[in-house]
């Protein structure tokens, strides 16, 4: 009985072994490369697609060489690994580059130039700027609403825009698309792997209440550093073609997902439903207002990068992660406002067992703390490089990383943490 226990036990741990691969202090050896993946896109702002590449080679080998791919060895292992994920990665690539093109229609609606118009003139317009950007991020990407902030406010403001406020600006717009399935990378990930968008839909309690702390102290600090001035553009003519080309492509993202996965669930994995449908509306439409192409080259590099990323994610041992906790989930936002927050998500989906009202608010909103957390900060700080300082953007823009604090407080009074694999 003593050999056939000991037996189990040394199969158990061989099981174990192939699972995670050798570890260094306990830490498995997959999950450092990953991290200095993640590090090296953090340092070297230039070269992300190269570092995300570099880092994907080298798990990918290492896997080969030591561990295995969801416990299958070899090429096998990495073969089946990849079919299981292409539907995802696809699907992903195409809302990437898809909504890339709708964002550009919506700001080419006309629509953002209304904006100024209807904001106040002391320093309720910029409190009033956020709140917009926080609407239209939960419809459209949040590196779009971010964009469309940042170009009303160097507008309103003569192009002398506080770092407070460009931070609030960012937060803003990932406050905005944290609770919902089309407004933020992170969310819509979750959508593609099944999560219900109601699930989603809570973390809009605490966005909201993280938005009510850092847009008046934020806001009066820009009034006072460059007061608004809101003259409304001259003849300005709202294309409305591609306002409802916007709602069009929306609407058949909407409904395909819906669809799919509600009757049609037993081949929700084998085909990129999602993406194809956001394509084929875009492409229906591009007679009447053709989207501008030359956007596509750039944004797909760019999902290139966080797919790379997301590839990383799906081959870690998430079996050695800690169990999901509201403390986990709270500590993912802190995480996520210096590494990306796309392949934290990813981890935290293979886990399974997260609130994912709770997660989509950490994860999304969490990246707002410093500028390089997320993808709308890197995009805004382009058209303003005075906020690449981290230093400038916690001195000025801690009211962000207070807000954060505050709405997750609020999530855990109001709505507690309620754990849910996701199905």
């Amino acid at each position: 009985m003593e050999r056939i226990t000991a037996a189990s036990s040394a199969t158990a741990i061989v099981q174990d072994y192939a699972v995670t691969g050798p570890e260094i202090a306990g830490i498995p050896v997959a999950f450092l490369l990953f991290a200095f993946t993640l590090l090296g896109v953090a340092v070297f702002h230039h070269h992300t697609l190269r570092v995300a590449l570099v880092g994907l080679v080298t798990i990918t080998c290492y896997k080969l060489l030591f561990t295995a791919f969801d416990g299958i060895p070899g090429f096998t292992g990495l073969g089946i690994h990849l079919t299981h994920e292409w539907v995802v990665l696809t699907n992903l690539l195409g809302l990437l580059v898809g909504f890339a093109l709708l964002s550009d229609h919506f700001e080419k609606s006309h629509i953002p130039g209304l904006l100024p118009a209807i904001l106040p003139d002391d320093w309720r317009g910029p409190a009033m700027l956020l709140v917009l950007v926080f609407i239209l991020s939960s419809f459209l990407d949040n590196i779009a609403a971010a964009i469309i902030g940042g170009t009303v406010a160097s507008s309103v403001f003569r192009g002398r825009v506080h770092i407070g406020y460009l931070a609030a600006i960012v937060a803003a717009s990932n406050a905005g698309g944290a609770g919902s399935v089309v407004g933020d990378t992170t969310t819509t990930m979750m959508w593609i792997e099944g999560v219900s968008p109601v699930k989603v839909l809570s973390a809009y309690l605490p966005a909201i209440v993280a938005l009510m702390v850092f847009a008046v102290p934020t806001s009066i600090a820009q009034q006072r550093f460059a007061p608004i001035v809101c003259d409304p553009p001259p003849n300005l003519h709202v294309d409305w073609p591609r306002l409802v080309i916007v709602c069009l492509v929306l609407t058949a993202a909407v409904v395909t997902n819906v669809t799919v996965n509600s009757r049609f669930h037993e081949v929700a994995d084998d085909f990129p439903f999602l993406g194809t449908a956001v394509w084929v509306a875009l492409l229906l439409t591009a007679a009447w207002r053709p989207p501008d192409w030359r956007l596509v080259p750039a944004s797909a590099l760019g999902s290139i990068f966080l797919l790379c990323l997301v590839l990383c994610a799906s081959m870690m041992p998430v079996e050695s992660l800690p169990n999901p906790s509201w403390q986990t989930t709270l500590g993912l936002g802190f995480v996520s406002s210096v590494f990306d927050n796309i392949p934290l998500t990813k981890l935290a989906l293979e886990q399974g067992g997260y609130d994912w009202g709770a997660l989509a608010y950490a994860v999304g909103f969490g990246g707002s703390m410093v500028w390089f957390g997320s993808s709308a900060g890197v995009a805004l700080s382009t058209k303003f490089p005075e906020a690449k300082s981290v230093v400038a953007w916690l001195r000025h823009g801690w009211t962000v990383a207070l807000g954060y604090v505050v709405g997750f407080a609020a999530y855990l009074a109001f709505i507690g943490f309620q754990p849910e694999a996701a199905s």
